[in-house]
């Protein structure tokens, strides 16, 4: 599956509000990526809608389509105070949010992505994948990038998961260029145990 993304820049009317804005997950409704993408580039704001190119069978016949690699989701920059230029936005449900609040997206793991991606990189939507076996990629387009090795049909994919949203994306790599990244150090168990009665 070929990469593509839909991205903008922001409107430069917020001025130095921008020194405040950070990414955000906008969970859209079913089928409404690319309808809420267009209306965030209609408003001016900034967006990233990374969507892999796949050939798929319609009726009798086979046809192009451009799907969204993460369904369901919209990533918008916007300093927090600009939700509602967001929110007021058919088709977008809410931010990704704890307690009440939105929960910013990791900039760099974004950014990252976006720029692999528009290297043309082959990429496909994955179940989401939280455990495994990490990796660093070493060299080529995908150098630096961190995610889980699988293999499928006999080839290297690194899987690259947005903890969050609860969503990954597949990437195409060559099993030779990755590097396994040292295990967490074991949390140390606590002398006592929680609530443990003191000695009389």
């Amino acid at each position: 599956m070929a990469t593509q993304n839909m991205a903008m820049a922001t409107n430069p009317a917020w001025g130095s509000d921008m020194a405040a804005a950070q990414w955000f997950a906008a969970c859209t409704r079913s089928r409404h990526e690319k309808m809420v993408a267009e209306q965030l580039r209609g408003k001016g704001v900034e967006f990233f809608l990374p969507l892999g190119h796949t050939v798929r069978r319609w009726q009798s016949r086979m046809a192009e389509v451009d799907l969204p690699l993460f369904p369901g989701y919209v990533f918008v920059r916007i300093p927090l105070e600009q939700r509602l230029q967001v929110l007021t936005v058919p088709g977008v449900a809410y931010l990704v949010a704890s307690a009440g609040r939105p929960l910013p997206v990791p900039e760099e793991q974004l950014l990252t992505l976006r720029d692999r991606l528009a290297s043309g990189v082959l990429a496909e939507p994955h179940p989401y994948l939280a455990v495994g076996s990490r990796v660093r990629v070493r060299r080529g387009p995908l150098a630096d990038l961190e995610g889980v090795l699988l293999r499928k049909h006999g080839q290297s994919r690194l899987i690259v998961s947005v903890d969050m949203i609860q969503r990954s994306v597949a990437l195409h790599v060559e099993a030779c260029d990755v590097e396994p990244l040292p295990a967490p150090a074991p949390t140390p168990a606590p002398l006592f145990a929680a609530g443990a009665a003191g000695g009389r």
